[in-house]
């Protein structure tokens, strides 16, 4: 087991900066919002690569500054490909529709900063079996290890045997993972129960949950077992990120690999899943249809399918895939009397070996989108801000 955490944070300062404009002119940079929606909550990437280092000049020391307010933005270094050293800075800028900004790296003049609390936060879970589990200041997500399968295949009580993305469901924006892990490991069952911060009343079984894969041969979907390792890439005020690997499964007779690069940003409902795969050209994408009285949505021109649920245990919860533009082929509502394996399946495209899409939910008491028709806007307006990125241009 490895775990590789580079969380290095910046926070907001109203202390004063400087940046040399005339020695770095490659330091500004614009970033243009081109759709008429105002963009938040959207994480732009700074390449290392982009950057002319001067000599003994550390891209860990930079800072993102707005060239007009002179603040400071909160922002976060990650250390991508794990070799000891970050190569990607991000921040999360805010912008009117059809508008653009112009920012700054800069090194700020004070020794002292203050960090900021990791919202974005994902770590694996030895003392409740080998869970591995994610969050930010919206949702949160788990999902289960060998351990857990092991003990489903020799029938010891406590296992669990599923590839599925389990949800909690949290109305707190607070980190709540090692908090809620605690108190169960005192009071077995304590996370079912809401408290006050939410709870855990998801079932997710051998369902896919929220976004779990599988690939259909004729009229049939395979899935794989639970997860057999994990590595942890950054946690901090933006995002978390981290792997997780599969051992070689069958569907009808392929073979196939699979390898989850899985990631939450800030402020966002929707994890992101890139896929590496072989085996197959096409991925299914799921979500559960517990009983079976929810409302479906379909929109495969758009990219996203969603599921309603009206009555779910005296509220209402909403789940969802999104794609971006021309990965969806298909959607199924598929149902059958296999215990947990019905869902609605969004049929993804494989290109080059791996499939990104997007997949979460919005729980009626977070408050955050507490009805069907406005959970359905934000993945209209998700599905457009990931079809049109901010554009990020460095003077030259």
């Amino acid at each position: 087991m490895k775990d590789k955490c580079i969380y290095t944070c910046i926070a907001i300062s109203i202390l004063c900066t400087s940046c040399d404009t005339e020695k770095k002119e490659n330091r500004l940079f614009t970033v243009k919002n081109t759709l008429e929606l105002s963009r938040s909550f959207e994480t732009v990437e700074i390449s290392k690569s982009e950057i002319e280092l001067e000599a003994g000049e550390n891209f860990e020391d930079l800072s993102i500054q707005d060239v007009e307010t002179k603040t400071i933005l909160v922002s976060q270094f990650v250390d991508e490909d794990q070799d000891g050293v970050s190569d990607v800075l991000l921040f999360q800028p805010e912008l009117d529709p059809k508008s653009e900004k112009q920012f700054a790296l800069v090194k700020s003049n004070t020794s002292t900063t203050q960090d900021t609390m990791a919202y974005c936060y994902s770590r694996f879970v030895p003392e409740r079996t080998d869970d591995y589990t994610w969050e930010n200041n919206k949702v949160a997500f788990r999902t289960y290890g060998p351990q857990a399968q092991k003990m489903i295949e020799d029938s010891i009580p406590g296992g669990t045997l599923s590839s599925g993305i389990d949800a909690w469901l949290k109305k707190v924006e607070y980190p709540i993972i090692d908090k809620w892990y605690a108190k169960n490991a005192k009071n077995p069952g304590a996370y079912h129960i809401d408290h006050g911060e939410g709870l855990d009343n998801f079932h997710v079984g051998s369902s896919r949950g929220v976004g779990g894969s599988a690939v259909k041969i004729d009229t049939s979907y395979y899935i794989s077992k639970n997860f057999t390792d994990w590595k942890r890439i950054t946690t901090g005020p933006i995002r978390t990120s981290f792997v997780l690997d599969y051992s070689d499964w069958d569907a009808a007779g392929q073979t196939i690999s699979e390898e989850k690069h899985i990631s939450l940003d800030y402020g966002n409902n929707l994890s992101r899943f890139e896929i590496h795969v072989s085996g197959t050209d096409e991925l299914s994408v799921g979500l559960t249809l517990h009983d079976n009285e929810g409302t479906i949505t379909e929109t495969v021109s758009e990219g996203w399918i969603s599921y309603w649920e009206s009555n779910y245990f005296n509220s209402e919860l909403g789940t969802a895939v999104v794609a971006p533009i021309g990965l969806m082929q298909s959607s199924e509502y598929y149902v059958t009397s296999m215990k947990d394996r019905s869902n609605l399946y969004a049929q993804l495209k494989v290109n080059d070996n791996k499939v990104v899409y997007y997949a979460g939910f919005a729980w009626k008491e977070s408050q955050q989108y507490p009805t069907k028709a406005s959970w359905e806007t934000y993945l209209r307006e998700f599905s457009q801000k990931i079809n049109t990125p901010l554009e990020v241009t460095f003077n030259k």
